[in-house]
């Protein structure tokens, strides 16, 4: 490709800081919303842990919010394409833990009673 020639209009340049590019595991999202805005926040929570531990807080429109769940789909469904199905039965899987249910963790707002 020619360096000269103009780059699409459409094309985003974006810059990855490298304390960034390492990224975050989370096993947990909490979401919630208001008329103007979503908020989703990124949880992990482990064994030996009181309680889960919010990583990062994210906050969209609700236009980016429907955008990101459109993009979501798409990825899972050519995920799905590539490696088969993904089991939310709850079952052991080959970490062997299953889903679990957010409402018996009690409060996130931090009772430790």
């Amino acid at each position: 490709m020619d360096n000269n020639q103009p780059k699409p209009q459409n094309q985003l340049q974006l810059e990855l800081k490298p304390e960034i590019a390492k990224g975050s595991y989370s096993n947990l999202a909490i979401i919630s919303h208001s008329r103007s805005e979503f908020i989703i926040d990124f949880a992990t929570t482990l064994p030996g842990l009181q309680k889960p531990e919010i990583g990062n807080r994210i906050i969209m429109t609700p236009e980016h919010a429907k955008r990101l769940m459109n993009a979501l789909f798409d990825n899972i469904s050519k995920y799905e394409a590539q490696f088969g199905v993904i089991d939310l039965s709850g079952g052991k899987g080959p970490q062997g833990g299953g889903t679990f249910n957010l409402a018996d963790f009690g409060p996130l707002g931090g009772n430790k009673s």
